[in-house]
Order: C-alpha cells, then structure tokens, then sequence
C-alpha cells in the first residue's frame, strides 16, 4: 500500500486546523458563558434600580401634589385674612382680633409646610437622577455585552481568530460600565448618553 505523501500533509494540516477551531470555540464558548453570567447579575441589580426610579418618580409626584394642595389652602388663607382684615375696620372687634391671628397662623402653617414638600420633592428628583445614573451604566453594559456577543457569535462561525480579539473590545466596555453600576463608579459617558437619549 502506497503512502501519498500530500495526503499526509493536507490531512496533518486539516487536524491542526480543526485543533485550532475547537480550541477558538472554547474559548468564545467559555467567553459567552461568563458574559450571560454577568449581564444576569448586572440585570438583577439594574432591575432593582428600575424599582427604586419608580418610587422616587412616584413619591415625586405625591410631593408635588400635596405642595399644590397646601398652596392652594394658603391662597385661601390669605384671601380669607384679607377680607377680614377689609371688613375689620380701623378698630376690630375681639373676635374678629382672633379671627385675624387664626388665619395669620393658618397662613404661615400652610407655607411652612408647602415649603417642606418642596425640598422633599427636589430630593425625590435628586434621588432619581442619581438613580439614573446608574441606569444608564446598566444600558451601555447591556449594549456592549450584547455587541461583543454578536461578534463572538461570528467568530465561532468564521473562525476568524481577529474577530476574537475585536469582540474583546465591547466586552472590556460592558464589563467596565457593568462594574460601574454595581459599584457606584463615577463612569458615565455623558455625551454618548445625550446621543442615545
């Protein structure tokens, strides 16, 4: 039996090309497998976050209307006080006297109170944004992740070994910004986010 010695070569050549395959798919495989691990444990946090948008938006827009409401019964107050004082005269009787201090009181009470609802609804908006913030960590990590999955996914059908490493990029970014949101990093590319928004 002859022995082709171009056969051996093509077939040694095809045995560490097909080595070479299996040793890139393990090591997209692998790379994949630790990205979907990550965007899971980002997304539980984000997740969480998302929530705690919602509560501050909500407990916003609660503040808000009572700060209305209280400056509503201060308007009416103060009307009140007026025609009060209007009807008084120059020499008010006693119970119009305490009727006058009762809706001066009355009065400041309500701004008192409209003033409190104020702050607290600049601290709900404040919380939001810095919740925000984080958000939007979360949604350049998805992105990229995504991204870099795509191209792995590429590169385990072309077995481009240069896709691998551009993949690497996105992924380095995801894995950056995913940090960033569960950490508390202040990474935040404000103008990709203004482009995005």
């Amino acid at each position: 039996m002859e022995i082709d010695p171009m056969a051996s070569v093509e077939e040694t050549d095809e045995v560490k090309q097909n080595a070479a395959n299996s040793s890139l798919n393990t090591y997209v495989a692998i790379t994949v497998a630790l990205l979907a691990t990550f965007i899971g444990i980002c997304k539980v946090k984000d997740d969480n976050i998302c929530q705690a948008m919602q509560q501050a938006q909500a407990d916003k827009l609660d503040h808000w209307s009572f700060y209305q409401a209280r400056n509503i019964r201060e308007d009416i107050a103060q009307s009140t006080l007026e025609e009060i004082q209007l009807s008084a005269g120059p020499s008010p009787s006693p119970e119009l006297n305490a009727a006058i201090k009762r809706y001066e009181a009355r009065n400041a009470e309500q701004s008192a109170k409209k003033e409190e609802l104020k702050q607290q609804a600049e601290a709900d908006q404040a919380t939001y944004e810095s919740l925000n913030y984080r958000d939007d960590q979360f949604d350049l990590s998805d992105a990229s992740i995504a991204l870099a999955i795509s191209l792995l996914a590429v590169t385990a059908l072309t077995h481009k070994r240069w896709l691998f490493w551009i993949a690497v990029v996105p992924t380095s970014y995801g894995v950056v910004m995913g940090f960033a949101g569960l950490l508390g990093w202040h990474i935040h590319p404000d103008a990709l986010m203004k482009l995005l928004s």
